[in-house]
């Protein structure tokens, strides 16, 4: 197909979503209504999907997402648009149950575009052992694809994004900076293998990882999308606990090492660092490293907050099952208070999240 048929918007993928700042504001102003006690996760708790409960052993799980393309081929493009929207359910504990199409997509552009684009994500719900059951779809002068999704969990076993403790055990399953590849293969800059690895990660769903997990006690866990990985993990210590990462045990595409360091970014990313990089603290880090970590990643991987003693079965299954899962880092106390010598102020004060590099 003529590549020219899907033209790449300002920020494709998970780097078109509005940023957490603009989206805070305007979410707290929005009317509550009534308080309805088997609504168990909603939009006010900042989770990845909402969660409403219909019986004692059994929730609905809720979520749609959508996108421009990040990629040319459109099959490709329908894959990783539907591994997007799929993952809220997996990051909540859930299973795909049904999903529906969410098209915007011109009048005057070539069909068949638009039949590739159904067909991949097609495919991905058939993969994720759900049925798609219809969907709607709107002229536009751009196309967006995504699905609305709705899966099923026990009440008990719901894995929120904020419930990390003290002493948790950071465990991310896919490899960082997608949105900095997609960025530099848009210009013309990445290579063909980077670009390959990179569908390759989006595409696979995170089904396995979140089906392993259930053998693991979860405190928290959440999906690394448009806010990057710091963006979540602050969403994750919900204002209330510190945590350190080592830089060094996040699993990273190495070329998107070398396209930041090339300052080959996007602007999402750099809305994100504004963000919440007043709460990091970065020591002897790479710039480069630094970006890979504020840059925002499609269909990108599950962190998990698990007990310390769990981490590294945890770890050692997800790698048996083909995943570069690591343990990158722990939850090391509540937000005001020194826990250790090793966790002194900083600056002056006690941020949120240190980064460690190598010295």
């Amino acid at each position: 197909m003529d590549e020219e048929k899907i033209q790449f918007c300002r920020g494709g993928g998970c780097t078109a979503k509005l940023g957490a700042g603009v989206l805070a504001r305007i979410l707290e102003k929005l009317p509550r209504g009534p308080v309805d006690e088997r609504l168990l996760v909603g939009y006010d708790s900042r989770d990845d999907a909402a969660v409403y409960q219909l019986s004692e052993e059994l929730a609905i799980v809720q979520t749609l997402d959508f996108f421009p393309p990040m990629v040319a081929d459109p099959y490709v493009f329908g894959q990783v648009a539907a591994a997007n929207a799929l993952s809220d359910v997996y990051a909540m504990g859930g299973e795909v149950r049904t999903a529906l199409n969410i098209v915007c997509f011109p009048e005057q552009m070539d069909l068949n575009v638009l039949g590739a684009i159904l067909q991949g994500g097609s495919e991905k719900v058939i993969e994720a052992g759900g049925i798609l059951a219809g969907g709607h779809s709107i002229a536009d002068t751009e196309v967006k694809y995504g699905l609305s999704v709705t899966g099923t969990v026990h009440p008990a076993r719901i894995y929120p994004n904020n419930g990390g403790k003290p002493g948790d055990c950071l465990i991310l399953t896919k490899r960082l900076g997608v949105g900095i590849i997609c960025t530099a293969d848009r210009v013309g800059e990445a290579s063909g293998e980077a670009m390959a690895e990179a569908i390759a990660s989006m595409t696979t769903l995170n089904q396995a990882a979140s089906r392993i997990s259930r053998s693991y006690t979860v405190h928290a866990c959440t999906d690394i999308t448009g806010y990057g990985f710091l963006g979540h993990l602050h969403e994750m210590l919900d204002g209330r606990l510190r945590c350190k990462i080592d830089a060094g045990r996040v699993p990273v595409f190495q070329e998107a090492l070398a396209y930041a360091d090339e300052f080959l970014l996007t602007a999402a990313g750099q809305r994100n660092r504004n963000f919440v990089g007043g709460g990091v603290v970065f020591q002897n880090v790479p710039f480069a490293m630094e970006e890979v970590l504020f840059d925002p990643q499609t269909s990108g991987g599950l962190l998990f907050a698990v007990p310390e003693e769990q981490a590294e079965a945890f770890v050692r299954e997800l790698r048996e099952a083909g995943l570069p899962a690591a343990e990158v880092g722990k939850i090391t106390g509540m937000r005001g208070e020194v826990q250790t010598v090793s966790e002194e102020e900083i600056d002056g004060r006690l941020p949120e999240i240190v980064v460690e590099g190598q010295v």
